[in-house]
């Protein structure tokens, strides 16, 4: 019997190297990540561990602090959240602190900086840490608690996750994008559907697929309950990692005889931009569909850790050039790092932006999780790049969020209603 790429990567972070799916292991950790939400009682945990100890940090060069979600602070509760961990950073030495400057979103920054390599193991007490398998890494989201624990020993429980293989075939339709693809997979399986699973996304599609597609697509791996998502490094992901300067790693694949839970295939070539309706993830229409109940918006926000990388960026200026956003809409562009930001300002495109009468924001996860920087005032309507739509997701709980890719996004904000590029 075979192993899945996710079984390989846990086995070989612990001592059981036989260890496969539905094994409960004690796994060494490579890097972990907490930001300024999580990061406070993590460090109450921290402190519990080592109290008395006189021990530090496990390795302060691979521990990860990104005060992402209200920063800049927008007020004094928010700022002494921010200061907690920056106390923290500054008290232990931590390398790897990003602090207002230089910080970015966090699951957009870390790759960028190389701070995450195909075959690690990487937990992030942030849901969505799950990104990272775009470059063949186990990633996964933990809770504060495990997070604080592990700044102290560099170990976590899992229970290695079974795997559902996804495969990806045919040709991709113009305006198709990873964000399409993850929104209409959630969309056949549920919420529910990939539960502590491992989805693995494979096919001809994903070979063909660029890096900001594949970290969208595992980015929102958890909005199908699944523990992780992962797609084996390829010569995408080696040139990738090549231009950030990053060529020493171990790159795993999954055996041919490997076992999954679940084999699903999707024809792609019959995939229209999708849009997923309030108040979950699966809820998720065709475009054509969506196009003619003119579903109108007051917000459109483009960015997040889901579609704030440059190439979302660039997609959103070629449909906003030479276009003015909709006056009853407000359209709000978050790039994901500050370098983003940089190459944004180099190609010309946050003058695109303001020229069209959107407003750009310094990176910030503040509107995704109802922060700041674009709450929703009851009856108001959003389309957003994001990867949620709780309720309440974006203020108030009469809000709704309608979740989509930056194309429709974008042409969405010029009608003033939810659209397709194509339909403009």
């Amino acid at each position: 019997m075979g192993y899945t790429i996710t079984e390989k990567i846990l086995r070989d972070h612990c001592d059981n190297k036989n260890a496969s799916a539905g094994d409960f292991i004690l796994a060494n950790v490579d890097k972990c990540l907490a930001n300024d939400i999580t990061a406070p009682i993590a460090i109450e945990v921290f402190n519990e561990v080592v109290e008395g100890t006189g021990k530090g940090v496990f390795d302060k060069n691979r521990i990860i602090l990104t005060p992402d979600h209200f920063t800049p602070n927008k007020d004094v509760a928010s700022a002494e959240q921010c200061k907690i961990l920056r106390d923290f950073a500054h008290e232990k030495m931590i390398v790897n602190y990003f602090e207002i400057g230089r910080v970015g979103i966090e699951h957009c920054l870390i790759p960028e900086q190389g701070l995450v390599l195909p075959g690690e193991l990487f937990i992030g007490a942030d849901s969505h840490t799950c990104t990272y398998g775009a470059l063949g890494a186990f990633s996964t989201g933990v809770g504060s608690t495990d997070l604080g624990v592990a700044l102290a020993l560099g170990q976590c429980w899992f229970k290695i996750p079974n795997s559902i293989k996804f495969i990806y075939t045919g040709k991709l339709n113009e305006w198709i994008s990873g964000k399409d693809l993850i929104l209409y997979t959630i969309g056949k399986i549920g919420v529910d559907g990939a539960t502590y699973k491992a989805m693995e996304f494979t096919g001809q599609v994903i070979e063909n697929l660029s890096m900001a597609n594949r970290f969208t697509m595992c980015n929102m791996a958890v909005e199908a309950g699944g523990k992780n998502g992962i797609i084996a490094p390829d010569k995408i992901t080696e040139t990738y990692l090549e231009n950030i300067g990053k060529f020493s790693y171990k790159k795993y694949a999954s055996d041919k005889d490997a076992e999954y839970d679940d084999i699903i295939e999707f024809e792609c070539g019959k995939i229209e931009p999708q849009v997923s309706f309030p108040h979950l993830p699966e809820n998720t229409k065709p475009i054509s569909e969506v196009d003619g109940m003119k579903i109108e918006i007051n917000q459109s926000v483009i960015g997040s850790c889901t579609n704030g990388r440059i190439e979302d960026l660039r997609i959103a200026a070629k449909i906003l050039r030479n276009q003015k956003v909709n006056p009853k809409v407000r359209c709000i562009i978050i790039p994901g790092t500050q370098a983003i930001s940089l190459m944004a300002i180099k190609e010309g495109l946050i003058g695109i932006f303001l020229d069209a009468g959107a407003v750009v924001s310094t990176p910030t996860c503040g509107p995704c999780l109802g922060g700041y920087m674009g709450i929703l005032a009851a009856g108001e309507r959003a389309v957003s790049t994001t990867n949620r739509n709780f309720i309440g997701r974006m203020g108030h709980v009469e809000s709704e969020v309608y979740l989509s890719s930056p194309a429709v996004a974008a042409a969405s904000a010029i009608r003033g209603y939810i659209t397709s590029p194509e339909y403009l």
